[in-house]
């Protein structure tokens, strides 16, 4: 199946602009955290679908994302245009916005270098990829499970007015009869 998204780089930019739209300069740890993060939870819940077609491998500290660790070297890169989501994409990514970007660059980095799919990776060495499965089995776990159901659960998006709005599955045996 296709990635929902055609590259990493178009996720990367939508979290730096979030940053910017918050005052916020999203340091590269940050950046990949949430990559990790957003892939690990949109292959959890689309049953092992990628998100974006990318790989993550341990570094020292965090896992990483090669291409964007190569681009953003010196800042974030000028290249191409931002594109457009689709809505049920942007809702995930908001999503993910809402839950995870308001954390320190620390707590990222401590949420996906203690996952088990991090610590394999690092001991067959630095630099080794860290495998999607691995990720899904981890965001599986109770710990993580309690958020991917926040994701399915419900969502938020804006009326014809701008005003926000809670999405929820029609349920026809939640609604009241008339009598």
């Amino acid at each position: 199946m296709a990635p929902a998204v055609d590259s990493v780089f178009d996720v990367a930019f939508w979290f730096s602009d979030q940053g910017v739209n918050n005052q916020e300069y999203i340091q590269p740890a940050k950046l990949h955290s949430l990559l990790f993060i957003s892939q690990a939870y949109y292959a959890t819940i689309s049953d092992g679908e990628k998100l974006f077609p990318a790989l993550f491998l341990a570094g020292e500290s965090w896992p990483i994302e090669p291409s964007v660790e190569a681009a953003w070297f010196r800042g974030r890169p000028a290249f191409g245009e931002q594109k457009q989501f689709k809505s049920d994409t942007q809702t995930f990514l908001t999503s993910i916005w809402k839950r995870f970007g308001h954390h320190s660059t620390d707590y990222l980095v401590k949420m996906c270098s203690r996952s088990s799919a991090y610590k394999t990776a690092v001991k067959r060495g630095l630099r080794s990829e860290i495998f999607l499965k691995n990720m899904v089995d981890d965001f599986k776990k109770q710990e993580y499970i309690i958020d991917s159901i926040e994701f399915l659960d419900s969502r938020t998006a804006r009326s014809h007015t701008g005003r926000t709005v809670t999405v929820k599955t029609w349920n026809p045996r939640n609604q009241r009869r008339k009598k």
